[in-house]
């Protein structure tokens, strides 16, 4: 309503105003790290045994996408897609992720999410795990890494700080979030349980690695550095942020968190609270995070022209202990197959959930299938900028569907990759594995699949009438894997889904392997 005031006062006046100068949203994406999409209560109703009350509510407010997917089932890629649009494979990175020491994947002079929008008038910011590698300053020139037998000289408890690492906690970062387009960042390199554990403030260190800890791995971190704190100081941070912030411009504040991915450390007002273990107490601070994010911006009397999205970056990881969890009547994948690292369903279809009182009827739900690089296109399309032909080539808006309205991608289909880099296709209903097992982290592996002699080379499901992928029609149905393959080999060729001129993949093509394993193909 107050934008259709404004724009009815600027035509009394003679001042014509674009739809996306008018309407220029503020944008706050939330990213979990390891939630699956029964682990949101509202999407799992039956068998989702974790109260989320913030997230229904962020549901009951907006639009709920029930078939969004990442593009890979592991973090490290799924972000690459998120901030390039773009799928992770298309990179350097062909398989699993990066370490906290890692270097960056995303080139400088790629346009990103960020990027786009800081040039087009908005602030961008931050607030969470990185993940995408940093090239991180060292005392003696050569890529940073942890010292050798740590956890060694960690049990002797004597060592000079100098043996931690060779990390200059003084230097420069270069490479990460604040040279991709983020005008500020405050968070982690990676993982809580990836070394080093120091915070980063922009390109500085915020502290010095003088100590050493292992949450998982071991490695340097600050004296004051705890595992369990961290999710409370982000949230401090991010309502920080909202509630001081004074700029005309709209801004975009990016939030991955750290939870509810290994280690499980709920704070201690959240520990014991769901009643089934470590892991729901863990997603109920993420989801009491959420909140925390949702009363800043009502407070800041900014929420109505908000767009908010909470999603994940993969489904659940096993080591939320599943059997626990199922004994206690919660399964985090819903109905769907499979976790975190695999190529079935449980591994990359997420939760969605996106709220814009402005735009977005209450309480909609949307079946258009999505994936995570969409972000980038939807900012060109509510900003009327056109990307450029090397951006977002695998990004369709989705800005439609926030309106109610229809959507014709040029995107023909979604390709899924898992944690070893095997690939998948997914067209309408049907869904097209090339592996012969979860090709992650479920039973039965590709290792157990290479002993089965008549295993058939891959697997295809029909979505609509088989959900849990239990009924494999691959052998059956040869067209439709031959239809599903050889757009799947198009995609990877063009070097991009979406229509435009074709694009360099930054591999060769014979170095990103359709068929796992066998490079002849």
């Amino acid at each position: 309503m107050k934008n259709l005031i404004l724009t009815v006062m600027a035509t009394c006046l003679g001042i014509h105003f674009s739809q996306a100068d008018v309407e220029r949203p503020n944008i706050v994406y939330i990213l979990a790290d390891d939630m699956g999409y029964g682990d949101v209560q509202i999407l799992n109703p039956e068998r989702g045994k974790i109260p989320t009350p913030n997230m229904d509510q962020v549901a009951r407010d907006g639009m709920i996408f029930t078939d969004a997917h990442t593009t890979s089932s592991v973090c490290t890629p799924t972000r690459y897609g998120i901030i390039t649009g773009r799928y992770n494979w298309r990179s350097e990175l062909q398989w699993h992720v990066l370490d906290g020491y890692g270097l960056p994947l995303i080139h400088t002079d790629r346009t990103t999410v960020p990027s786009f929008l800081s040039e087009n008038g908005y602030t961008t910011a931050m607030i969470g795990k990185w993940h995408l590698g940093l090239d991180i300053p060292t005392t003696d020139g050569k890529k940073a890494e942890p010292a050798g037998k740590l956890r060694q000289k960690m049990k002797k408890g004597a060592f000079d700080p100098s043996e931690l690492s060779n990390i200059d906690w003084k230097g420069t970062i270069q490479g990460g979030p604040v040279d991709l387009g983020f005008d500020s960042w405050f968070g982690i390199t990676a993982s809580l349980d990836y070394p080093p554990y120091v915070w980063i403030r922009d390109r500085n260190w915020v502290g010095e690695g003088t100590h050493a800890k292992a949450f998982a791995r071991p490695g340097p971190a600050s004296e004051d550095f705890e595992a369990v704190e961290v999710l409370d100081k982000l949230a401090a941070e991010s309502v920080d942020y909202i509630s001081g912030y004074e700029n005309e411009k709209p801004f975009f504040i990016y939030i991955p968190l750290p939870s509810p991915h290994t280690p499980i450390v709920p704070s201690k007002k959240w520990q014991g609270k769901s009643g089934i273990g470590r892991y729901g107490d863990y997603m109920m601070q993420t989801d009491d995070f959420v909140g925390q994010v949702v009363k800043a911006l009502e407070a800041k009397g900014i929420a109505e022209n908000t767009i908010l999205i909470v999603t994940s970056d993969n489904g659940c990881s096993k080591a939320a202990g599943f059997k626990q969890l199922e004994e206690n009547g919660h399964f985090a994948s819903a109905q769907y197959r499979g976790s975190k690292a695999d190529l079935w369903e449980g591994g990359h279809r997420v939760p969605f959930l996106v709220k814009w009182p402005e735009v977005i009827s209450a309480g909609s739900v949307s079946d258009v299938l999505t994936c995570q690089t969409d972000l980038l296109a939807t900012c060109a399309e509510l900003l009327g900028k056109k990307l450029p032909a090397n951006a977002g080539e695998d990004s369709e808006s989705i800005l439609p569907v926030f309106k109610g309205e229809p959507v014709d991608f040029s995107r023909k289909g979604l390709i899924h990759h898992s944690v070893s880099g095997h690939f998948s296709y997914r067209q309408g209903k049907w869904k097209l594995l090339l592996a012969k097992g979860s090709a992650g982290w479920t039973a039965p592996t590709e290792k157990a699949m290479a002993k089965v002699a008549d295993a058939p080379e891959g697997q295809l499901y029909d979505l609509e009438a088989d959900p849990g992928e239990k009924n494999n029609l691959y052998v059956s149905n040869p067209e439709i894997v031959e239809t599903l393959l050889a757009q799947l080999k198009e995609d990877i060729g063009n070097g991009r889904s979406t229509a435009g001129p074709k694009q360099e993949n930054d591999l060769p093509l014979d170095q990103i392997e359709l068929w796992k394993g066998d490079k002849t193909r």
